[in-house]
């Protein structure tokens, strides 16, 4: 791991999990050194090209109404209901300009995660730096990527993610449909794909 990679890792802002409870709790950390949710405006069509935000469908009426920048990845229903992924509040990183910081909702019908990936869009050391609700509490996972390379199931959340803060233009799109476009702004296609976890990388 690169020594810029340790300001980027400071950077990432650890999940907090939000269950239902009233609006006004949304203002409260989880747990100590936790982050706390914040309210956003009701839902907009996206200005990033991906899908729209839909409305959430029978949702309580305490659970918070999606960001208007949200950009939905997932949309599924399985055993345990409805599932949504989206991503929002895109930010640079001032001091690495090859950085960005993407928020995470993950919502079902009655349960609410927010969390901050960090991604590296260098043509060099493509990553994405993540401490969602698939890490584990108080892990990070460090992916290195391959934009323009093979999509599989395994990996296709990761370059959803990755897309969508790097190049906001093609969010929501099939990362499988992308690989000429990934040549095209200098990805080689022929990085290899690894991961590494970070125990404990908890802020203080």
């Amino acid at each position: 791991m690169s020594k810029g990679w340790g300001v980027a890792l400071a950077l990432l802002v650890i999940p907090a999990c939000l269950a239902l409870r009233p609006l006004q709790a949304f203002a409260q950390p989880e747990a100590p050194g936790a982050p706390s949710a914040q309210s956003p405006a009701p839902p907009s069509p996206s200005a990033s090209g991906g899908q729209p935000a839909p409305e959430v469908e029978e949702a309580p009426g305490d659970m918070p109404p999606p960001p208007p920048d949200l950009v939905i990845l997932v949309d599924k229903v399985g055993v345990n209901g409805r599932y949504r992924l989206g991503v929002f509040g895109r930010k640079p990183n001032a001091s690495q300009p090859q950085v960005w910081r993407l928020n995470l909702w993950e919502q079902t019908l009655d349960r609410l995660f927010i969390s901050t990936d960090v991604l590296d869009c260098s043509p060099t050391q493509p990553m994405r730096i993540t401490g969602g609700s698939g890490a584990g509490n108080g892990r990070l996972i460090l992916r290195e990527l391959n934009p323009g390379g093979a999509i599989t199931p395994a990996n296709r959340l990761d370059h959803q993610i990755w897309w969508a803060a790097c190049f906001p233009e093609h969010a929501g799109k099939d990362p499988a449909t992308l690989a000429a476009e990934a040549r095209r702004l200098g990805y080689s296609g022929t990085l290899v794909e690894r991961d590494q976890v970070v125990p404990g990388a908890r802020r203080p």
